[in-house]
């Protein structure tokens, strides 16, 4: 089969294409053909080994993937040939990547594609759609009612906790970095929007109203800004910007009883992901939510589409709005 793939970590360049062998599901694994897949800043890292994961080799690259079930493993019960499924969490803890045009996959990190739900958006909504649903209800506990700011509204996990508050009823406040990208968090769902390179961000800000979560997914952040404007009890999520030093208003967060919580997807344990999934098929099947898709590329291009990948998130070159989808 093809697959994307690298003998060790290392740059972008370092991506291969090229033929490995097919692989064959054992016990609860699903072997799926692979229809689509999709880059995430995580992976870059795992890639270059920013993150020290033990990993196979040679390791194929990816965490997400959409698809279609070839074959099952003798203790696999879930799903059966030809069921359309998605997951994510591949890549990781020494697992195999996504980016092939077969994985085996444990049937736990698995879920059915809704009935007219497009493989690019099942594979461009795992990962993102599954951090955004454990930050703003396991960790955020989000209420309806409740004051939502999300830094970077239109990025794969901004996008996506948008429209999830929006789905709840909370009352979203998102930030982009251009006039277009502001508008595309209206068009999401959110109440208000701001250019957080142009907008006086207090006043904006103040005249929305106290925060109760603040999701922030932007590696460079402003906790004095977000503590500032945090409601009583209020709460701040975060999940990128692993080199980021931010100045903390340690008397200002405690005196109004607010929580920091940091976590990352992938210690998430699968029972908690699959919570996570049948809310995300639930409104993906209702079109609530809506993946956003910057780029569609070839798995032949995917060192190409780790480079754009790279270039936005650490060198913030604002060239992507969504996601990028690799399909075979």
């Amino acid at each position: 089969m093809k697959a994307a793939f690298i003998d060790r970590p290392g740059p972008a360049e370092s991506i291969r294409y090229g033929d490995l062998a097919k692989p064959r599901p054992a016990g609860g694994e699903v072997l799926v053909r692979v229809k689509a897949a999709a880059v995430n800043p995580v992976d870059t890292y795992v890639r270059a080994g920013m993150y020290p994961m033990k990993l196979p080799s040679p390791f194929i690259v990816g965490c997400d993937l959409a698809g279609v079930v070839e074959g099952v493993g003798p203790d696999a019960t879930r799903f059966a040939k030809g069921d359309r499924v998605w997951g994510s969490n591949q890549g990781l803890m020494g697992r195999q990547g996504t980016f092939a045009e077969y994985a085996a996959v444990d049937e736990n990190w698995l879920y059915p594609t809704p009935d007219g739900v497009a493989d690019q958006d099942a594979a461009a909504v795992a990962l993102v759609g599954i951090t955004a649903h454990l930050g703003l209800f396991r960790e955020g506990r989000l209420k309806m009612g409740e004051r939502v700011f999300v830094g970077g509204g239109t990025g794969g996990v901004g996008s996506c906790v948008v429209q999830m508050a929006h789905a709840v009823g909370a009352r979203v406040l998102a930030s982009a970095g251009s006039p277009e990208k502001v508008e595309v968090c209206r068009q999401l769902g959110a109440n208000m929007a701001l250019n957080y390179k142009t907008d006086d961000l207090d006043t904006v800000i103040g005249r929305f109203g106290a925060i109760d979560v603040w999701f922030e997914t932007r590696r460079d952040q402003d906790l004095e800004l977000a503590v500032r404007h945090l409601a009583m009890r209020g709460r701040i999520i975060l999940m990128a910007g692993h080199e980021a030093r931010p100045a903390f208003p340690l008397r200002d967060f405690f005196v109004k009883d607010c929580r920091l919580l940091g976590f990352a997807m992938f210690n998430a344990p699968a029972s908690e992901q699959r919570k996570c999934a049948a809310e995300i098929n639930r409104w993906l099947a209702k079109g609530k939510l809506r993946p956003q898709i910057a780029r569609v590329m070839k798995l032949s291009e995917t060192a190409e589409a780790h480079k754009l990948q790279e270039d936005n998130t650490i060198h913030g070159v604002g060239t992507l709005a969504g996601k990028i989808v690799v399909v075979p």
